[in-house]
């Protein structure tokens, strides 16, 4: 797999979130950042796990992707986190990010990968940006692949 394309890919499938009226579009990157335009979607930190079949036929990454919202009101920043982070619906990171996986026998993330899945949410808490908090949430998201690129 190629992490770096992966990552841009996840974030690129997180675009397709529908905010609520009144809220801006979710802004996306592959990468963390230190200018956050919220709400803010990222790809942050990642562990590989190599050879899970043989002859490097698959390697799996967990990605820790990260979501951040305004604290300029806790109980709406908590609304607009609460609607990103459920199971389903139109906005849903978790609904938006698996449309990437493709229809059943195609590749996943346009053919970069063989699977994905988000398979958690952790740390809903404060988080802080070039000295700035904001509410946020990480997603972990499992993608399998070809091992030997």
């Amino acid at each position: 797999m190629q992490i770096s394309a992966v990552r841009d890919a996840i974030a690129d499938a997180a675009r397709a979130v529908t905010m609520p009226d009144g809220i801006p579009a979710l802004t996306c990157t592959g990468y963390a950042t230190d200018a956050v335009t919220v709400p803010h979607f990222y790809v942050g930190d990642y562990t590989i796990t190599f050879d899970k079949t043989f002859g490097r036929g698959q390697d799996e990454v967990e990605f820790t992707c990260a979501v951040l919202v305004s604290r300029a009101d806790d109980l709406s920043g908590q609304k607009i986190l609460d609607g990103l982070l459920s199971g389903g619906g139109p906005g849903s990171l978790k609904a938006a990010i698996e449309v990437a996986r493709g229809a059943p026998g195609e590749y996943a993330l346009g053919g970069l990968a063989d699977d994905l899945h988000v398979t958690r949410v952790q740390s809903y808490r404060w988080y802080e940006v070039a000295g700035t908090q904001y509410l946020g949430a990480e997603l972990v998201v499992r993608v399998i692949g070809e091992g030997g690129t």
